[in-house]
């Protein structure tokens, strides 16, 4: 069986790493507090930023297994944009005070008849704010990295094998007419010194 010892370890330090740094922002966000408006929004800022960070730290290591870290479109718009737009609606309808929207967003929550929904669901800001960076963060996605080819034409493209330029040559030269006073050309033979050579071989010599 493969044992994974050290990738674990590893993987277990980098979310431990990332819990502490998400605590840690939790913990300054009850620093801030939310008695108006801005320091609201500023703490569920953070509180948010915490939640991104547990979500990235599962993609550290990435590049280290030939991936690329990218934004997935499908999962950003089907799963982000709907806890973004619910839990954005909660929190600005049920912030401190008089922000921005807020009267406009809980008068459209009691027209629909979901105002109590709201205000329930709304004593847990912090938790609304870390889901929607939770998802943001889950939205990434570790995808291979695209290769660089290079599209280059071999040395011997176009033309014949080395192997084969010989013979080409050969069959070319063969193909060409050559000129009557060629002297790789023997000349031919004419009828009369065929005849002599052919009486000089058959005769016999006299005694």
């Amino acid at each position: 069986m493969r044992r994974y010892g050290l990738y674990d370890a590893s993987r277990g330090l980098t979310l431990a790493l990332a819990a502490a740094l998400a605590g840690l922002g939790l913990w300054g966000a009850t620093q801030i507090g939310m008695q108006t408006t801005g320091r609201f929004w500023l703490s569920m800022l953070i509180v948010a930023g915490a939640g991104f960070v547990i979500a990235v730290a599962t993609h550290v290591g990435t590049w280290t297994k030939g991936l690329r870290l990218r934004m997935s479109p499908s999962t950003f718009v089907l799963a982000f944009l709907p806890v973004l737009i619910v839990g954005g609606w909660i929190l600005v309808a049920t912030q401190p005070g008089n922000g921005w929207e807020e009267g406009r967003l809980h008068s459209w929550s009691d027209s629909i008849g979901i105002l109590g929904v709201v205000h329930s669901v709304g004593l847990w800001h912090g938790v609304l704010a870390f889901a929607i960076g939770l998802m943001l963060g889950l939205s990434l996605d570790g995808v291979p990295a695209p290769a660089l080819e290079e599209e280059a034409a071999p040395a011997h493209a176009g033309t014949a094998p080395a192997a084969d330029e010989p013979v080409a040559a050969e069959r070319r030269y063969t193909d060409q007419p050559r000129p009557a006073n060629d002297p790789a050309t023997p000349p031919a033979e004419t009828p009369a010194e065929e005849t002599t050579q052919t009486q000089t071989r058959t005769r016999v010599p006299s005694r």
